[in-house]
């Protein structure tokens, strides 16, 4: 049975190894079987491997202790620098406290005085910043000192998630919000001219919605926000083209309330159009979903 165990998580994919493991658990008569794989994977596995399926194994609603058999395992029997990487990897993953202090009595235990005083000499070079001792399975040997400081980055290291932009820039959204502000001012209507209540209305309440769809953008430019941010200043844009070519009547005289002439309230209307567009386009770009930490050390 012990040569099963250890055929059957030597080489298999984790998200298989964690889900051999979740069914070996679930009857007492499997116990000796669970510890066995648990064991054989901390100690044949590689430490990215340890660290990927101890993540899985812990995610909620599981308890944090699932994996303390292929911790203990791993932090016994390894050599010094795969112990130091590992609790590297458990500090640097999504894990709770849990999982990183049972590597370090696991490693302060079941190790001779020399080795104890070799390990610690090592987590204190990390602490400081020097670069961790680089074994085979971490990364290749290499004499440029740009490679080393790569490999020293927490983002380069395998198993480990890369940390990702908060969010999109921020300037298209401010842009857009002057622009907006611009167009609103520029289509504000100062003087009725004798003009109907009725235009009088429609142009201060396309100026209202300029306005107001800037202030939008500058809380919470928002992707709907920012769809309609688009639309209204190209609908005016659209409108006071129309205007000065083809229309001499309502339309026409409507729009001539604007603070601004008519061709420069429909040159801010197309530059508003434009700087909500572009904050658009950036927004969508860099909308990507979200996924659990657990998939994100699976991809990587």
């Amino acid at each position: 049975m012990d040569g099963l165990v250890r055929a059957a998580v030597a080489d298999r994919p984790l998200e298989e190894v964690a889900q051999l493991i979740t069914l070996l658990e679930q009857s007492p008569l499997y116990a000796r079987a669970m510890v066995d794989a648990l064991r054989a994977v901390g100690v044949n596995r590689s430490v990215d491997d340890v660290t990927r399926l101890v993540v899985l194994l812990t995610q909620p609603p599981r308890d944090a202790a699932s994996a303390d058999e292929a911790i203990h395992a791993a932090a016994e029997t390894r050599p010094v620098e795969d112990v130091t990487r590992l609790m590297a990897l458990l500090q640097q993953a999504p894990l709770e406290p849990h999982c990183g202090q049972e590597a370090v009595r696991a490693a302060a235990t079941g190790r001779s005085v020399e080795e104890l005083v070799e390990l610690i000499g090592r987590l204190a070079e990390e602490r400081k910043g020097a670069p961790p001792p680089q074994t085979t399975e971490t990364a290749a040997p290499s004499d440029d000192v740009d490679d080393a400081d790569q490999d020293r980055n927490p983002a380069n290291l395998p198993g480990l998630v890369r940390r990702r932009p908060a969010g999109p820039p921020g300037w298209p959204a401010r842009l857009t919000a002057v622009a907006l502000l611009l167009c609103a001012v520029a289509h504000f209507p100062v003087h009725q001219d004798g003009a109907s209540l009725r235009r009088y209305g429609l142009v201060l309440g396309l100026s209202g919605l300029c306005l107001l769809l800037g202030l939008l953008v500058a809380v919470r430019p928002a992707v709907p926000v920012l769809a309609g941010a688009v639309l209204v200043p190209a609908a005016l844009a659209a409108a006071q083209l129309y205007a000065s070519r083809f229309d001499s009547g309502r339309l026409s005289a409507a729009l001539d309330l604007t603070l601004a002439p008519a061709w420069l309230a429909g040159l801010a209307a197309v530059c508003a159009a434009l700087a909500a567009l572009t904050a658009l386009v950036v927004r969508l770009a860099s909308h990507t979903p979200r996924r659990s930490a657990a998939d994100r050390l699976l991809a990587e």
